[in-house]
């Protein structure tokens, strides 16, 4: 488990790595100017997806980060 500050610098490096720096800071500015609530987004955010489907997403995305 990462402490805050840690927490908060990994998160920023992901979203800068993956979105750019200005696509990092907009996203961050939409998710603090409208209530948000993570855990009931995602809840359906793969309700489509069978978990074969889901893990076959999973190794794919793993495969890439190394």
């Amino acid at each position: 488990m990462y402490a805050e500050m840690a927490l908060r610098s990994k998160g920023m490096e992901v979203l800068i790595n993956n979105l750019g720096r200005v696509e990092a800071e907009r996203f961050i500015s939409l998710i603090i100017r409208e209530p948000f609530d993570y855990t009931e987004w995602q809840k359906d955010l793969f309700n489509n997806m069978s978990v074969k489907e889901l893990s076959a997403r999973a190794m794919k995305e793993y495969k890439n980060d190394k």
